[in-house]
């Protein structure tokens, strides 16, 4: 049992050996040192008027740390590729992330993340790439709504608490395409595949 000396979020039930007591908590999660926040991304990114700048997050299964996927959306066409994930760690997301970036016709500007563990070792994947990495704020995800939205899509194929233990990358490119190919009503009905330019 870790304890702080000073506390640093308030007293709160801690259970330990099937007994609880009121106590302090510590997040024992290594901070993300050096990370960009999303108040210093290009204007251009806000604007969408520009094609390469994206946003990432895990969609998790049955899980916290299991079998998981990637999804990497990019802001202006809505265009989406999927990765499969054994674990959600940085070990696991780096080399498939860099597969789907290497993939695309177009760079990869920039990619806006949430504040998960996964993606801390971002500046390995940012020398392995062309690209920049943002975070969010803490709690707020509308700041990633494009990728927010679209993970709701993807929930109709992967259902919340669903293990995706036998989820291959081929199921992950079906879904991907699917979506794809869905006209969307912000793109004048035209599909993410057609405006991204495949």
């Amino acid at each position: 049992m870790v304890r702080a000396h000073v506390p640093r979020f308030g007293p709160r039930r801690i259970l330990t050996r099937g007994r609880s007591y009121l106590g302090y908590a510590v997040s024992l999660c290594k901070p993300c040192h050096g990370k960009r926040p999303i108040s210093t991304r290009p204007a251009a990114v806000e604007t969408r008027r520009e094609l390469g700048h994206w946003e990432a997050d895990t969609i998790l299964g049955a899980s916290q740390a299991g079998p998981c996927v990637l999804s990497l959306v990019e802001r202006k066409t809505g265009y989406l590729v999927l990765g499969q994930l054994p674990q959600r760690s940085s070990a696991a997301v780096n080399p498939r992330a860099q597969l789907l970036i290497a993939a695309q016709p177009h760079p990869v500007r920039t990619i806006t993340v949430d504040n998960g563990t996964e993606f801390h070792d971002y500046a390995r994947l940012e020398r392995a790439t062309a690209t920049r990495f943002y975070f969010a704020t803490p709690h707020h995800a509308w700041e990633r709504g494009t990728n927010e939205n679209t993970n709701g899509l993807v929930r109709q194929y992967l259902p919340k608490r669903q293990s995706m233990a036998h989820l291959t990358q081929h199921d992950c490119n079906r879904i991907a395409a699917k979506l794809n190919r869905r006209p969307r009503k912000r793109l004048g009905y035209r599909t993410p595949e057609e405006c991204y330019g495949r």
